[in-house]
C-alpha cells in the first residue's frame, strides 16, 4: 500500500486528456467583463462554477447555485452527467447560457471555471476531486469523501499541494440544530461524554435483476469510471450503488458519514482516531446487494476515552429513522435525522452560552443549511482559510465508515494506528486500504 509520503508519477493535464480521449479542440468560454447591476459585483468578480453529477443531491446543488447566481455571487458555466436524461433536466433547471457535457474532463479543461461541485456516485468522488485540484479548481464534493483510505489521502495531498479549497458535503455542520448540540456539549452540559450511539434502519436486500443493455441515455463506461468493468445491471444505479460494499458501502457510509461528522464536531474530536474497530453483521440472503442488513460497529477511542457505537437497527430513542444519542456522566442528548432534516432536544435549542463559555463558529446567513455550507466554502475560497468540513476532517470521518465495513468484511477486530493510518499487525487488512482503479479513470 502506498503511504502518505510516497507519490505516484503523475501525468500532466495534456497527457491525461490525450490518453483519455478528451484532448480535442474545446472552445474556451471567456468570463464576462460586463459590470453587474448597481450593488452587485461585476461578472468577472464572481466565482464561476461547474456541476459534475446533477441527479439526486446534485439537483439540490443546482438549485443552491441558482440562488447564489440570482444574488450576483456566482456564474454557472457548465453541467455534466453520464446520463443524458439527467443532463437535459439540469439544463432545463438552470436555463440558457450553460454548456452541457457528458464527460467531466471537458469541464476541467475550461480555464474560465474556478470551482467544481461534484455529486457523482461515491466511487467517483476521489478521482474527480484530485483531478480538479491538479488543474487548479476549488472543489465542493459530496460525502462520503472517498471509498478507500488511500483515496482520502490522495485528496488531502492534492488539496494541499495545489492550494485548493475542498469542502465536503456533510451539511449538518452548517445546520443550526447541530450547532446548538455542539455548543451544548462543548460547554459541559452532559459532563464527560463516554458513549455515543447511532441507530439506523436496516440496509435493504435486493438486486435480483438480470444483466442487460444499458439505457440509451446512459454512458455506462463513464458511470463505472474507476470500478472494474462489469455488464450493466439495473440493480447498480442510479441510487442503488449505495447497497454495494465496493461502490457505496451501505447506510454506514451514506448516513454514517453525516452522523459521524456531527459526533466528531460536537466532541471536538476531528483529529482523534479510534484505536480499535470491531464490526458484526448478517450477510444478505439473496441478490447482488451485499451490504449487511443488520450491523453493529464499536469504535474505541483513547485519550480522551469514549466509545462510538453504530447499530442497525439499534435502540430508537428519537422520532426519526436514524439519529444519535450522546451519553455523558451528567445527562444525555438526542439528535434526530429525518431524511434531509435535523433536530435536537429543546434543552440544547434553548441553551445560552455563558460568559467565558465556548462559542462554536458557523455561517448563519440562511435558513437552508445547504446554502450556509456553500457560503462557508465561498468564504474559504476568498480568505484562503479552511472550510468547516475541510477534506482532512472529512477524510477522518470517511475513515470510520471504511474501517467499519472492512472489519465486517474480514470478520475480525482491527487495531488502528491513526497517526500512520495503518492497521496494526494485519498486513492482509492493510492491503485493503487501497485498491486498483480502472484505466484511465484513476488518480
Amino acid at each position: 500500500m502506498k503511504t502518505r509520503g510516497q507519490r505516484s508519477p503523475r501525468l500532466t493535464r495534456r497527457q491525461f486528456l490525450a490518453l483519455t480521449g478528451a484532448a480535442v479542440a474545446i472552445p474556451q468560454i471567456l468570463a464576462s467583463r460586463v459590470l453587474g447591476a448597481d450593488g452587485q459585483p461585476g461578472a468577472n468578480e464572481r466565482l464561476t462554477v461547474a456541476h459534475i453529477g446533477v441527479g439526486g443531491m446534485g439537483s439540490v446543488h443546482l438549485r443552491n447555485m441558482k440562488f447564489f447566481r440570482d444574488k450576483g455571487m456566482v456564474n454557472i458555466a457548465a453541467v455534466c452527467d453520464a446520463d443524458e436524461k439527467r443532463l437535459a433536466a439540469a439544463i432545463k433547471e438552470v436555463g440558457p447560457g450553460v454548456t452541457p457535457y457528458r464527460d467531466y474532463r471537458y469541464i476541467l479543461e475550461r480555464r474560465d471555471v474556478d470551482a467544481v461541485i461534484i455529486a457523482t456516485p461515491d466511487h467517483w468522488h476521489a478521482v474527480q476531486c484530485v483531478h480538479g485540484c491538479e488543474i487548479g479548481k476549488h472543489v465542493y464534493v459530496e460525502k462520503p469523501s472517498s471509498v478507500t483510505i488511500a483515496e482520502g489521502q490522495a485528496m488531502i495531498d492534492a488539496a494541499r499541494k495545489y492550494k485548493r479549497v475542498v469542502q465536503v458535503g456533510s451539511q449538518a455542520r452548517s445546520a443550526k440544530p447541530a450547532h446548538d448540540a455542539c455548543q451544548f456539549i462543548r460547554n459541559g452540559m452532559l459532563g464527560r461524554v463516554h458513549t455515543v450511539k447511532c441507530w439506523h434502519t436496516l440496509n435493504p436486500v435486493g438486486g435480483t435483476e438480470p444483466d442487460a443493455e444499458p439505457p440509451p441515455s446512459l454512458d455506462w463506461d463513464l458511470w463505472l469510471g474507476p470500478l472494474p468493468w462489469r455488464p450493466y445491471n439495473a440493480a447498480y444505479c442510479p441510487g442503488s450503488f449505495r447497497w454495494f460494499l465496493e461502490s457505496g458501502g451501505g447506510n454506514i457510509r451514506d448516513r454514517g458519514a453525516h452522523c459521524f461528522s456531527v459526533i466528531r464536531w460536537c466532541l471536538d474530536a476531528d483529529h482523534q482516531s479510534p484505536v480499535s474497530v470491531e464490526a458484526t453483521g448478517t450477510p444478505p440472503p439473496k441478490g447482488l446487494w451485499d451490504c449487511p442488513p443488520v450491523m453493529r460497529v464499536v469504535y474505541t477511542f483513547k485519550n480522551p476515552d469514549w466509545q462510538l457505537i453504530w447499530e442497525q437497527p439499534g435502540e430508537k430513542l428519537g422520532r426519526a429513522d436514524f439519529g444519535i444519542v450522546f451519553h455523558g456522566d451528567k445527562d444525555k442528548l438526542v439528535v434526530n435525522r429525518d431524511g434531509t432534516q435535523l433536530d435536537v432536544e429543546r434543552k440544547a435549542l434553548d441553551f445560552q452560552v455563558p460568559s467565558g463559555g465556548v462559542h462554536v463558529a458557523r455561517v448563519d446567513k440562511h435558513t437552508d443549511y445547504n446554502l450556509n455550507h456553500k457560503e462557508d466554502w465561498f468564504n474559504a475560497i476568498k480568505t484562503g482559510q479552511r472550510p468547516i468540513m475541510d477534506i482532512e476532517i472529512a477524510h477522518g470521518t470517511a475513515a470510520l465508515c471504511i474501517l467499519g465495513n472492512l472489519s465486517y468484511i474480514l470478520g475480525r477486530k482491527l487495531q488502528w494506528d491513526g497517526a500512520r493510518e495503518l492497521i496494526i499487525g494485519d498486513e492482509f487488512a492493510n492491503r485493503l486500504l487501497s485498491r486498483p482503479q480502472r484505466y484511465p479513470y484513476h488518480i
